[in-house]
């Protein structure tokens, strides 16, 4: 017979096991609640009233009625859209390349059509400045050997930006179609071509409608990043799209009414988010895209016109994607570039002043961006945990909100901070606005997404069963997690935090609002060099973050493979 005594005594560990995973829950709902639901939830609430506090549509109205802000809305839209389309017939081209044929060089391209991503648009527009723009490279030779008198403009203006974009975003639909062509079974385009459709029609009526899950996401992705980024279009000279004006209202802080105009706008930019991101969903909910078996697509050797067809694009294709890297690293180490196809001098003088003199670009980037990994990490796997494992209660509402991240344009996340944190803090007696842990916070908010789908797909391969076997000798909880799952999903956690270390580190449209002096990180350094016209510091700062981006791909590719669509899709 038991004693009194040990009967709670057993309660103990039982009782342990379920707060403690109730506890990990409720704290990740309130870090999503204060970080992500507040700020968007505080910027709407400002652009939907007056100065004071009563409801109005009067700002919109405002809005509406200035034919200035309806261009720019209309370019954006537009801008967003062409990128969309221009990216999708290069990504499905280069997927369906990769996928169905063999050709010479095939893994190496494989490979290379990554590289394009590793490095935000602001380091692109830079490089392609410096070969395309009007004293770029190609108009100083054509000027030489053609005797251009005046310069192309190849770069400067909407299709500057949209050829900008296309370069360093046609990945995202690539990753994300791949997956989806090689899981497509064979059986359903053979049937096709039994009752005789041809190969434009098997393409067009089976394949690439089998396809829409993952190119709906990355068509989202591709449409957001295009709609939310200002940084390339100002370097540019595009003033006229959404997310410009909105920086340019924000960052005046004279005029109290293009200070407000800045917020409706933003606001503006996350309800459009919101209304991609649902009618996305609405749009793949439509039909079933499941197939009830799989099988490995078998690669067709290309003839060797074929072959040579399919070389010469991606070779081009690589060609066009590398200039920025080109221009990037001939400007990071080169002096007395003007008016010359190439600099004259050769120095790591630019260097060493970004490294040396002002390392703090570099130090609180790494600084921010590894605070956020840890930040995602500990909230990202325990909601991946909670989608994979679980039907608590409001658990779809968690992963719409997961899914929200990616669509929310960074820039109305960074207005949103402004206006949600612009308060002293109890016992702090400061804002959140004035203490660098923002950044750090915002990062994490914003990168969240990339460690959970990356923890989600691991936890979705390992079978229930060896969790089920741990329990039943006791290991329960945190002590199942950490000594049987953690081992078997390490991968998955991994390959997320890398990268949502990457993108961290390439985040620019939410820190350029945040950065305070002493905070600034590489991208912002990026932009703040250039437009203060020491292109050649930018162009230092840019190298050093495509070096660690493409260190941390290649770790990437080396743990995952090749097929890291889920990250975006």
């Amino acid at each position: 017979m038991s004693s009194p005594v040990a009967a709670p005594a057993a309660r103990r560990p039982a009782v342990a096991s379920r707060l403690v995973p109730g506890l990990g829950v409720g704290v990740v709902w309130l870090f999503l609640l204060v970080f992500l639901v507040y700020p968007l939830l505080r910027i709407l609430y400002d652009a939907f009233t007056d100065e004071a506090g009563l409801v109005t549509v009067a700002n919109f109205a405002e809005f509406a009625r200035d034919p200035y802000y309806l261009r720019s809305l209309g370019n954006s839209l537009a801008l967003g859209l062409g990128t969309v389309a221009a990216t999708s017939v290069v990504g499905f081209a280069v997927a369906f390349l990769l996928v169905r044929y063999d050709f010479v060089g095939r893994s190496l391209f494989g490979y290379l059509t990554l590289i394009p991503i590793i490095s935000p648009p602001l380091v692109g527009v830079l490089g392609f400045t410096f070969i395309m723009g009007r004293a770029g490279t190609v108009n100083v030779l054509l000027e030489d050997w053609v005797g251009l008198t005046r310069p192309v403009n190849f770069v400067y203006g909407l299709h500057g930006v949209l050829l900008v974009e296309t370069l360093h975003l046609f990945p995202m639909i690539t990753l994300n179609v791949v997956d989806a062509l090689a899981k497509i079974d064979p059986a359903l385009e053979e049937a096709a071509e039994s009752v005789g459709a041809r190969p434009f029609t098997k393409l067009v009526r089976i394949t690439l409608p089998l396809t829409t899950p993952g190119y709906v996401a990355g068509a989202l992705l591709v449409f957001i990043w295009t709609f939310s980024d200002f940084a390339t279009p100002l370097v540019l000279g595009v003033h006229d799209l959404l997310a410009s004006q909105a920086y340019l209202n924000i960052v005046q802080f004279v005029d109290r009414r293009l200070f407000r105009m800045g917020i409706v706008i933003s606001a503006l930019m996350v309800v459009l988010a919101v209304l991609f991101l649902v009618a996305a969903r609405r749009y793949v909910a439509i039909k079933d895209y499941s197939s009830l078996s799989y099988s490995k697509v078998a690669r067709r050797r290309l003839s060797p016109l074929g072959q040579t067809g399919a070389v010469s694009f991606l070779s081009l294709l690589m060609l066009l994607s590398f200039i920025p890297y080109l221009g990037v690293a001939l400007a990071s180490v080169g002096k007395g570039w003007s008016l010359t196809p190439f600099p004259t001098r050769y120095t790591l003088a630019h260097f060493e002043r970004v490294i040396v003199e002002t390392p703090k670009y570099v130090v609180n980037s790494f600084l921010y961006s590894g605070l956020a990994v840890v930040l995602c990490i500990a909230i990202g796997v325990p909601i991946a945990w909670i989608l994979a494992r679980t039907r608590l209660p409001g658990r779809d509402t968690l992963d719409g909100l997961n899914t929200l991240i990616l669509a929310i344009p960074g820039t109305a996340i960074g207005i949103a901070y402004i206006r949600a944190f612009h308060f002293d803090l109890p016992l702090v007696g400061r804002a959140l606005t004035s203490l660098w842990v923002i950044l750090p916070l915002v990062l994490a908010i914003r990168r969240l997404p990339y460690t959970v789908r990356g923890s989600y797909a691991s936890l979705l391969l390992v079978h229930r069963s060896m969790e089920e076997a741990a329990a039943s000798v006791g290991a329960r909880g945190l002590r199942s997690f950490a000594d049987v799952t953690l081992p078997l999903i390490w991968r998955g956690v991994l390959v997320g935090a890398l990268f949502s270390f990457m993108t961290s580190l390439q985040e620019a449209s939410a820190v350029l609002f945040l950065s305070l002096g002493g905070w600034e990180t590489i991208t912002v350094g990026i932009f703040s060099f250039y437009i203060a016209g020491s292109a050649n510091e930018a162009a230092a700062l840019g190298v050093i973050l495509i070096v660690v981006a493409a260190i941390s791909v290649a770790a990437i590719n080396r743990v995952a493979g090749a097929r890291m669509g889920g990250m975006f899709g």
